[in-house]
């Protein structure tokens, strides 16, 4: 459930600002309204921790996975900022130097075919009057130039299957098509001794970021002291203060958290307000989980969705059509033993079983229950027909294998599959109909019936998608007349709410018709739409039987690791088509139906972040 915000504004003497907002911290109780995002003292210490981060990206990138074996020790305070400055000039070191050894690298490539030489020898020679070109070219050039006799030049030993000359005195007129030769700033050796200095100098450097590795844990304790510290500078900056007398700050919290707050206050002596969330404003959301339904928040927080605080809490029901979707979509009851393997050795490697370990189990479960039932064990006939008792569990009607050991044919059991995702999409589309309906009843909101037509709607257009997909008899009067009188609910009251009157919600409905009737189209379409649970389990099934296929002709090593690796590869295909698929039916087409938007945020009090344990052994859990 949704819990029920209250919205607060504390009084308290500006002279106690600091400590006012170090309490709240403490009490961790207060989500701020209108957070401030930025100040001049965040920004602050948002440069330093942007600088500590990157000297962690340095240390991590030179440490590599032996980072994970090493010791740790503290630091903190002056030492810790001294250790970042060094290894920020070493990483800025080490960068300056790779530079420099990239350009002598391409500079001695560039010379070494010239040979060894004296690059102030020869500017020596061209102060005494004696100046040198050096070219490159081809024969053909080469003939030109000895033909010229206003050019002098010295042949020298070819350059990279090249021809080269020293011409004497001034360039080579343009004329001719060659390649002048730069003088390098220093000679062949001088520049070799150069690029050792520097491994010298990298490797140094190296090894210096390498070590902090053991202040990892430090860093990390300080990214978080420096993040809380960032926080409390932008709630300072958020409270207001009047007349250097008074300062002020509002934010919400949890109803039920109304009395610690009471007793906070009270022991502060400040002044407050606690108040109903006015109909203009939008609190954060702070979800309630009852029971076993609290395993549906590990996909929340993958997702990043939350609904809106006046929208509906939908978590036991996303987590049922979940489940099934992710059954249906996997398909495999072999791939649910897998899963339900990892979830086995995920507890007992933890030692204790977390709520996504939990989730881990029902997903397994499912998938073993909807995988027996049609008869799917690694896509494969012959572990049914080896493993007789498994085919206690097939309902024949919707086997992968109906033909083969019921003699009914593929295409009836196909239709049964496809016939059971229209269901599905009919059964939550219509639930989606109902919760509106249940809802609208309490405020007497007479817009109820046009959920009601909504839900007629989704009837008919259910026995339409069964008559275009699976050939299914329908009677057309029916639907006709359902559709009709569907839309007619829609538009009349579906615009209607409490305070308005009838007349202008008729007149808002009319004015949407052609909207309703493109939502109408919409809704079959939204139906239609769950038959992608059926695709995307027959590709799965089709996959594994091609690489089952291959195994076959591979013989018993190969056909092992095809089947291995064939494996791992429809499990990763198959969980990525869950996020696609079965994330997608109830975050659009269900939701939509609820005219759920998903526009929350979470409840996010301000808090402590680093607790007393970590400061005191200067690591981070």
């Amino acid at each position: 459930m949704i819990e029920t915000m209250k919205s607060v504004t504390i009084v308290a003497q500006a002279s106690r600002r600091q400590e006012m907002l170090l309490s709240l911290r403490h009490a961790g109780l207060l989500h701020i309204r209108h957070l401030t995002r930025t100040c001049p003292a965040s920004e602050e210490i948002a440069a330093k921790m942007h600088s500590l981060l990157g000297v962690m990206n340095a240390v991590v990138d030179e440490a590599g996975k032996s980072a994970k074996g090493i010791r740790q020790e503290k630091l903190d305070g002056d030492a810790l900022d001294s250790m970042v400055c060094d290894l920020e000039k070493t990483i800025s070191q080490r960068k300056a130097a790779e530079d420099e050894h990239l350009r002598l690298s391409s500079e001695i490539t560039r010379i070494e075919p010239w040979g060894d030489f004296d690059p102030d020898a020869l500017k020596a020679l061209a102060e005494e009057g004696y100046a040198f070109f050096f070219y490159t070219l081809d024969d053909n050039v080469l003939d030109a130039v000895r033909q010229d006799e206003d050019v002098v030049f010295v042949p020298l030993r070819d350059v990279n299957r090249m021809k080269a000359i020293a011409v004497l005195g001034a360039r080579l007129p343009s004329r001719y098509s060659a390649r002048e030769f730069t003088l390098p700033q220093a000679s062949l050796t001088d520049l070799r001794e150069r690029l050792a200095q520097l491994e010298k100098t990298i490797a140094q450097a190296h090894g210096t970021i390498a070590d902090a590795a053991k202040y990892m844990d430090a860093f990390k304790l300080e990214v978080k002291r420096l993040e809380e510290a960032s926080m409390f500078e932008r709630v300072k900056a958020t409270s207001q203060e009047e007349q250097n007398r008074i300062v002020f700050i509002s934010g919400y919290l949890p109803e039920d958290r109304c009395d610690d707050f009471r007793s906070l206050a009270g022991e502060n002596g400040w002044a407050y307000l606690i108040d109903d969330v006015a109909d203009d404003e939008d609190p954060p959301t702070q979800l309630k989980y009852k029971g076993l339904i609290r395993i549906i928040q590990p996909i929340y927080d993958i997702l990043g969705t939350v609904p809106g605080y006046r929208e509906y809490d939908i978590s036991s029901w996303f987590l049922l059509f979940f489940s099934v979707f992710f059954a249906m979509i996997i398909g495999d009851a072999g791939y649910g033993l897998i899963f339900l393997l990892i979830a086995l050795v995920m507890n007992v490697r933890a030692k204790k079983c977390s709520d996504a370990n939990i989730l881990l189990y029902v997903l397994s479960a499912t998938t073993i229950i909807y995988g027996a039932v049609t008869g799917t064990w690694f896509g494969s006939l012959a572990v049914l027909e080896k493993l007789t008792f498994l085919q206690l569990f097939i309902i024949p009607s919707i086997c992968n294998y109906s033909m083969e050991l019921y003699g009914i044919e593929s295409v009836y059991a196909q239709n049964a599959v496809m016939q059971l995702c229209f269901m599905l999409g009919a059964a939550q589309l219509g639930l989606a109909c109902v919760l509106n309906v249940i809802s609208k009843i309490r405020v007497r909101d007479l817009s109820l019936l046009g959920d009601i037509g909504w839900l007629i709607d989704v009837c008919v257009l259910y026995m339409m998608a069964l008559y275009l997909v699976i050939g299914a008899s329908v009677d057309f009067t029916v639907v006709i007349v359902g559709v009709a009188v569907g839309f007619f609910l829609v538009v009349v009251f579906g615009s209607q709410e409490p305070g308005k009157s009838f007349a202008a919600g008729l007149k808002s409905g009319l004015g949407g018709f052609f909207t309703s009737f493109l939502d109408t189209v919409s809704c079959f379409s939204n139906i239609m739409s769950y038959i992608r649970l059926f695709a995307v389990g027959m590709a799965s099934l089709a996959i594994a039987q091609s690489f089952n296929s291959m195994a076959d002709m591979a013989g018993p090593v190969f056909g092992a690791v095809i089947v291995v690796l064939g494996t791992v590869l429809n499990i990763v295909m198959g969980l990525l088509s869950v996020i696609v698929h079965g994330v997608r039916l109830n975050l659009l087409e269900f939701s939509g139906q609820l005219g759920m938007e998903w526009t929350g945020y979470k409840y996010d009090p301000f808090r402590e972040t680093v607790d007393k344990t970590e400061s005191e052994q200067g690591v981070v859990k």
